[in-house]
C-alpha cells in the first residue's frame, strides 16, 4: 500500500487540506486527512509537503505531440506522445484521428485499438494512458473542414460508421459530426446506442439541424467557435445552440490563439463549472520547435507558436497544464475550479468511469500541483 500526503487535494469538487490518500493495486483504498487518519502500519509514505494533488488530466480530443502523431504506424509514436503529455499532468487521453484517406483510417483505428487494450501493461508508470478513441472526420461539413482533407471527406453512413466501429474493436468513445449531413441523425443515434459520446462540430448547421442532432443523441460540442457557423443574432446556429442548451456539454481550446480571451470568459459564463471541458487538440508540433510536421497524412507548418495548413489554424502546440493556467488567468478562475475543467468533466463526458476524481475505487491517476497550478509529478496508476 503507497499512503501520498500534501499540503491540500481538490478531489476536484472537494477540498481536503492535509489529505491522506490511500493506493493499492493501482485504485485509490481510501482518501481521508492526516488530522483524523493515521498512515497505516507498513504503508509505504510518499509526502510532497506543501504540493496540491488532484487528478490526473485527461485530454478528450489531442492528435500528438513530441513530433509524432497518433494515427502514424511507427511504434515509437504513442509512446512519445504518452511520455510528453504526462510530463504535463496528463493522465489519460483520447487518441483522435483526422479525415484520411479509408485504408489509413481504418488501419490507425486497428493500432490504436490495440494501444487501449494494452493501456494497463506494466512498465507505463510515465506514460499517460489511452482510454478510448475519438474519430473526427470523415463526416464533417466542406463548409467548415478546417484542413480536413475535402477530399477523404465522407458523407454519414451506417455501413461506414460500423466499419470503422469495428476496426477500432469498439473503442471509439467519442465522433465528431456535422448533424446537417445527410444520414447524418441516423448515424449518430446508432452511435449513440453504442456508447459513443457524438460530438457536434466542423459543422455548419442552422438550428434546427442541430437540434435534431440533438434529439437524435448528440450531447457535446467539439472545439467551441472554431470550425463551425458563427453565432448570428438571427439565426444562432450550432454556436448559440452551444452555449444555451443545457443538454449539451462542450469543448474549447484555450491557447489564446484559437479563441479570444473575452470569449472564453463568456464561454465559461454559459457553461459553467458542470459542462465546461478543456481539450489541446495538439498537433505532432506540440513541445517541438518551428517546423513542418504532419497531422494524419498531411503536413502543418508552425511559426511562432501557431500551427498552420492552407492558411488555416491547424491543432495547436498547447498543452493541458498551460490551458488550466489560461482559464485561471483569462477568466480569473482559482486552481479547483479551473482543474475541474480537466479531469472530471472529460471524464464524465468521454464515459470514462472510474477516472477524472479522487474518489474509493478510482484509478490512482494523480497529478502533484503547485498551488499556481504547475506540474511537479505525474501518478499514473498509483506509480511516480
Amino acid at each position: 500500500m503507497i499512503a501520498l500526503t500534501a499540503c491540500e487535494l481538490y478531489t476536484p469538487l472537494r477540498s481536503i487540506v492535509q489529505p491522506l490518500v490511500l493506493v493499492e493495486d493501482g485504485l485509490i483504498a481510501e482518501v481521508s486527512s492526516r488530522e483524523t487518519r493515521e498512515v497505516p502500519a507498513g504503508a509505504r509514505l510518499i509526502d510532497h509537503q506543501d504540493a496540491v494533488l488532484a487528478p490526473g488530466f485527461i485530454d478528450i480530443h489531442i492528435h500528438g505531440g513530441a513530433g509524432h502523431d497518433v494515427m502514424e504506424p511507427d511504434p515509437a509514436a504513442l509512446p512519445a506522445v504518452e511520455s510528453l503529455i504526462a510530463k504535463h499532468g496528463v493522465t489519460g487521453y483520447l487518441p483522435t484521428t483526422v479525415t484520411a484517406a479509408l485504408d489509413y483510417t481504418l488501419a490507425a483505428l486497428d493500432r490504436l485499438a490495440t494501444a487501449v487494450e494494452n493501456g494497463s501493461a506494466e512498465g507505463r508508470k510515465d506514460r499517460a494512458r489511452p482510454l478510448g478513441i475519438h474519430l473526427e472526420g470523415p463526416f464533417i461539413s466542406h463548409a467548415k473542414r478546417g484542413v480536413h482533407p475535402p477530399e477523404h471527406l465522407k458523407s454519414p453512413s451506417l455501413a461506414l460508421f460500423d466499419r470503422f466501429w469495428q476496426a477500432a474493436r469498439g473503442h471509439i468513445k467519442m465522433m465528431t459530426v456535422a448533424p446537417e449531413l445527410d444520414g447524418a441523425f441516423e448515424v449518430i443515434a446508432e452511435a449513440a446506442r453504442r456508447g459513443v459520446c457524438v460530438s457536434l462540430g466542423h459543422s455548419d448547421a442552422d438550428t434546427k439541424s442541430v437540434r435534431g442532432g440533438v434529439a437524435a443523441g448528440a450531447r457535446h460540442a467539439t472545439h467551441a467557435f472554431n470550425a463551425m457557423r458563427p453565432l448570428d443574432h438571427r439565426e444562432p446556429g450550432i454556436a448559440g445552440e452551444m452555449l444555451t442548451n443545457p443538454q449539451l456539454t462542450a469543448d474549447i481550446i484555450v491557447d489564446g490563439l484559437h479563441v479570444d480571451a473575452a470569449v472564453v470568459r463568456l464561454f465559461l459564463k454559459a457553461k459553467g463549472a458542470e459542462a465546461a471541458v478543456l481539450v489541446t487538440d495538439a498537433t505532432a508540433a506540440a513541445a517541438m520547435p518551428d517546423g513542418r510536421y504532419r497531422l494524419g497524412s498531411f503536413e502543418v507548418v508552425v511559426n511562432d507558436g501557431k500551427c498552420m495548413a492552407e492558411g488555416k489554424l491547424a491543432g495547436s502546440v498547447l498543452t493541458m497544464d498551460r490551458a488550466i493556467g489560461n482559464v485561471m488567468r483569462f477568466a480569473d478562475w482559482d486552481l479547483q475550479a479551473a482543474l475541474r475543467l480537466a479531469t472530471l468533466n472529460p471524464a464524465r463526458v468521454a464515459g470514462l468511469r472510474g477516472r477524472g476524481a479522487v474518489e474509493p475505487g478510482y484509478a490512482a491517476d494523480l497529478v502533484v500541483l503547485t498551488a499556481a497550478g504547475e506540474v511537479k509529478a505525474t501518478i499514473v496508476g498509483g506509480a511516480s
